[in-house]
């Protein structure tokens, strides 16, 4: 949701040709990369799969530096709301996503749900979507977080999560919280409404606290998962500053959004009212 949506938790779940890149309408820049061996612009089948590969990460580190991700995305330049979708995320309250997966010996289950809450950022009303996490049937995680899209162009954005870690039934902690506005912290993209390859860009932007990175690897794959099959999928990439060499991978299918997420698979797509958990 770190769907996202999502959290740094889980983008560290498990461990081509030079463009001008314009994320969307309201913010371009050039991220020409540095010199070295280029990206190819896809994403190998080991990528794809979900599991981390380190090679490909440290390799990702030394090529590209903290300024070859856009962290300025002109926000006062867009009119948020609170509800809509585009084609790889939905902000439909109601809307739910379950993926389930083993991580070692523990099976694992997240389950996201757009509440029909919202929370106020100065002039802007974000969308708060609720992600639940469980190991062996225990509750470990829980996280609000809070998204806004751009009615200029679509793209998704992150303004913060609160964060609730469990253990034995009691919160233990509530690290990884931020906030856009508080400490410096500023919202980052979650979902660009045009997402293009190599794209690279700030998924949080809290100096100190979430610093979480992504990069387009495909906007054209194909997975499969023991949900189905699906095309379109998009493919990303995910890193953060406080664990180099470390990096995540998220698909997300056209229509439905989160499908994999590292070890997990999307089990179930549909309405908070069609649950039945």
């Amino acid at each position: 949701m770190e769907t996202h949506t999502s959290s740094a938790r889980h983008v560290l779940r498990t461990a081509g040709t030079t463009i001008a890149i314009c994320l969307f309408a309201v913010a371009c820049r050039d991220d020409t990369p540095p010199s070295g061996p280029p990206s190819s612009g896809t994403t190998s089948a080991r990528e794809v799969s979900g599991h981390s590969v380190h090679t490909v990460a440290a390799a990702r580190d030394h090529q590209y530096g903290a300024d070859d991700f856009t962290k300025d995305f002109a926000l006062e330049r867009c009119t948020f709301a609170s509800t809509g979708k585009n084609a790889y995320f939905n902000l439909t309250p109601g809307n739910v996503l379950r993926l389930s997966g083993q991580d070692g010996d523990e099976s694992v289950v997240l389950r996201i749900t757009v509440l029909n809450q919202t929370k106020q950022f100065g002039n802007v009303r974000a969308r708060v979507i609720e992600e639940r996490e469980s190991k062996n049937g225990e509750l470990v995680e829980v996280s609000r977080n809070y998204y806004a899209m751009c009615t200029q162009n679509n793209s998704v954005f992150y303004f913060g999560e609160d964060v609730d870690f469990y253990e034995d039934g009691r919160i233990v902690s509530h690290e990884g919280s931020w906030r856009h506005g508080v400490n410096g912290a500023r919202a980052g993209l979650i979902m660009p409404g045009l997402p293009l390859l190599g794209a690279r860009y700030y998924q949080e932007v809290a100096p100190g606290v979430a610093l979480d990175r992504a990069m387009i690897t495909s906007v054209n794959a194909t997975v499969r998962i023991p949900a189905g099959r699906f095309t379109g999928v998009l493919a990303i990439e995910e890193t953060t500053q406080f664990e180099p060499g470390v990096t995540g991978h998220k698909n997300y299918a056209p229509g439905i959004g989160l499908i994999r997420d590292g070890v997990l698979s999307l089990v179930r797509a549909g309405s908070s009212d069609a649950e039945n958990d």
